[in-house]
């Protein structure tokens, strides 16, 4: 009768979809042991759900010189937790099983690399020459060191070697700029430098020296700043008349009240 009723079942059912309302009521008055193996085929059986981890993201092999203009991952992982109600169906009465289910996903974000800054190239020109150096991690300057011993004249100037020569980035220049404390302390004005980009001879600092006594520049003492500025050099475009604009021909005073007045433009 087992065999039967085992028979009888796979038609109506398959046996793990089986329920003890699945086989016709006749069956159940009829045969009470095949009610019973209904009952106990019935039994869902509760397996732990394994979570499985994301495969493993394959990297690329890159460049080392393209290192730097390559993009950087930056992986950040979210973790999802379910729980599931599971019931349990038993010829006692029914069981509930509560089974947690984790998911772990991970989220690739790819973040350009910043470009790197160009870098201030300096070659010194005898072992008393100094490199430039920043005051602090603000200042705009770069202090530069006299190589050697030099006496700026009374009323007069002179030129101080600081035995380096330099290459500025493209698209800048290096601008010799005075320090305020020679000029407030020692009359000593510096005379205005422009160091082009393709220019690699040896720096040089023209001091002038507006008191009446002779002004003494030791070696290693800092008398100027070089400032690196960007520039644009747009094309040279000759044109018979130009734009007019509110301000003119004014100039030498016309804007702050030595000249004529300039009334605004309608």
């Amino acid at each position: 009768m087992r065999k039967a009723a085992y028979a009888i079942c796979q038609r109506v059912a398959p046996l793990h979809q089986l329920r003890p309302t699945t086989l016709p009521p006749i069956f159940h008055r009829r045969h009470p042991l095949l009610l019973s193996t209904t009952i106990m085929t019935a039994t869902v059986r509760n397996d732990p759900i394994v979570p499985t981890s994301p495969p493993a993201a394959k990297r690329l092999k890159t460049d080392p010189a393209a290192a730097a203009a390559a993009e950087e991952a930056t992986s950040s992982t979210t973790t999802t937790t379910t729980k599931d109600n599971v019931t349990t169906t038993t010829a006692e009465g029914n069981t509930t099983t509560n089974s947690t289910t984790t998911t772990t996903t991970t989220t690739t974000t790819a973040t350009m690399a910043s470009e790197p800054v160009p870098s201030l190239q300096v070659k010194k020109l005898s072992p008393t020459a100094r490199l430039p150096t920043r005051g602090s991690a603000f200042a705009a300057g770069y202090d530069l060191y006299a190589s050697k011993d030099t006496t700026i004249p009374a009323r007069g100037k002179a030129l101080v070697d600081t035995d380096i020569s330099i290459a500025v980035p493209a698209n800048t220049y290096g601008r010799i700029a005075p320090r305020s404390g020679l000029a407030a302390k020692h009359f000593i004005d510096t005379g205005a430098g422009v160091i082009d980009a393709d220019y690699r001879g040896p720096v040089k600092v023209l001091l002038f020296n507006h008191s009446d006594a002779d002004f003494a520049v030791k070696e290693g003492d800092r008398v100027a700043q070089l400032i690196v500025e960007r520039i644009f050099t747009p094309e040279v475009v000759e044109v018979q008349e130009l734009e007019e604009s509110v301000r003119g021909a004014g100039g030498f005073g016309s804007t702050g009240g030595f000249g004529a007045a300039i009334a605004p433009a309608n």
